[in-house]
């Protein structure tokens, strides 16, 4: 009875381990579509400016 219930909570440990890494999994995606469109709103700021800069 004891053996068991040691497996259930070990098992129960692991699940709540690899719940925890799926998370931080999914916040580090979110952070890098946060900034792959960071840097492509600055780019074409930069490229904008550069453009307003050349002579016609």
């Amino acid at each position: 009875m004891i053996g068991s219930l040691g497996w259930v909570l070990a098992n129960a440990a692991e699940e709540g381990r690899n719940v925890i890494l799926s998370m931080l999994v999914v916040g580090l995606i979110f952070l890098a579509v946060i900034a792959i469109g960071d840097l492509a709103h600055l780019s074409a700021a930069r490229r904008k400016a550069q453009r307003s800069k050349r002579p016609l």
